[in-house]
């Protein structure tokens, strides 16, 4: 009887419904971090109360213990002790299975958002800049004044002098450029035409030659922040399994976002849950492990992603002093690719959404204490 009514008893008096909300919408995972050191103290509050109330039942019988001398009332006295000691032990029980609930579905919520932003990784690296709109950029043979002065060098040159180049180096860069020169310096051209034409393309030769390796460094650069973005995704797809697995939850995290699955992988742990307080010993320690192991493996994985996105606002820093170091930029402004510019200002954005969007998680010392042994900094 006492039993059913402290059961209901936590049902009329329990301060805040526990199911997370997996919505991500302007959440970030320090928020979550705070809704789960909020929820900690209230759990523990509240069945701090409740044991409390009972070890003061427990110490009062044991007044009465002491100065009771009637068998009888004593043997009363002792199976009711007995009860209170349970009670007490059931009530320790449900506060560590509560704590363990809402670490674990905070810890799906971090989860959820952090895999957001990793395919917003994935949409922002596929949109990049690719090794063709790079060759475009600092390749002359891509210009049409170019193409237009090569023509005409080609026409005016001697037929005994210069040279023809074959149809590969005819697309290689410097080689084009040599070619070009070459057949200009016996073009029958007088020395104002050569100049007035090299005029119409010296800031399109200036911007080939000195960026050419610049930007194939960020080219290959952005490749490498890449591949190790799709790295991060497969090791976070990983974690979901493996954070599912022990409460039967067999679906991948991608099909559960892309069916809105959520709440059946709330319910999922809430069965894990009811199943975990049915059992002792043991067995009931093994099931608690499996759901504490997670989230120390969610804490790794949050490392590796503040790592990446470390790495990657460093490496766009880089690009945009890269991009920033032509010295002739203001000379040639009206003629430079607008392919340059907007890469500029992709670059821009990258690392605003690296110091914003894709920021690191912030977890200090206490709040890893209360994921991990979900210990409140106020306890």
């Amino acid at each position: 009887m006492r039993k059913c009514f402290l059961m209901l008893a936590l049902w009329l008096f329990w301060p805040h419904e526990l199911k997370a909300s997996f919505a991500v919408e302007d959440v970030s995972p320090e928020k979550i971090l705070l809704e789960l050191s909020l929820q900690i103290k209230e759990v523990n509050i509240f069945y701090h109360k409740k044991i409390a109330q009972q070890q003061f039942l427990l110490d009062q019988l044991m007044r009465d213990l002491i100065f009771n001398s009637d068998d009888q009332k004593k043997v009363d006295l002792l199976i009711t002790k007995t009860l209170i000691e349970q009670q007490i032990q059931e009530l320790e029980s449900q506060n560590k299975a509560e704590i363990a609930k809402v670490r674990y579905l905070k810890g799906l919520q971090i989860i959820k958002i952090l895999y957001e932003k990793v395919l917003s990784l994935d949409h922002h690296f596929a949109s990049i800049i690719t090794f063709n709109e790079i060759n475009k950029m600092v390749n002359p043979n891509q210009y049409p004044e170019f193409g237009k002065l090569k023509e005409l060098v080609s026409s005016k040159r001697e037929k005994k002098s210069g040279f023809e180049l074959s149809s590969l180096l005819g697309t290689n860069m410097v080689a084009s450029i040599v070619q070009t020169f070459s057949n200009l310096l016996v073009s029958s051209l007088s020395r104002s035409e050569r100049e007035a034409e090299l005029a119409k393309v010296d800031c399109i030769l200036d911007f080939s030659l000195r960026m050419q390796n610049d930007l194939n460094t960020i080219y290959f650069e952005t490749a490498f922040l890449q591949n190790n973005n799709q790295k991060i995704k497969r090791d976070i797809e990983i974690l979901f399994r493996d954070y599912t697995k022990s409460i039967g939850y067999t679906s991948t995290l991608e099909i559960c976002r892309s069916i809105d699955d959520w709440e059946n992988l709330t319910q999922k742990m809430e069965d894990y849950l009811k199943k975990m307080k049915s059992t002792n010993g043991n067995a009931q320690f093994k099931m608690q492990v499996n759901i504490d192991f997670p989230i120390d493996r969610l804490l790794q994985f949050i490392a590796q992603y503040n790592n990446f996105i470390d790495q990657g606002g460093k490496f766009y820093e880089k690009f945009n002093v890269i991009l920033n170091s032509y010295e002739n930029e203001k000379t040639c402004e009206t003629k430079l690719p607008l392919e340059y510019k907007k890469l500029k200002a992709d670059v821009n954005l990258a690392i605003e959404k690296f110091n914003v969007a894709y920021k690191p998680v912030e977890i200090n010392g206490s709040k890893m204490k209360e994921i991990l042994y979900g210990i409140n900094e106020f306890d």
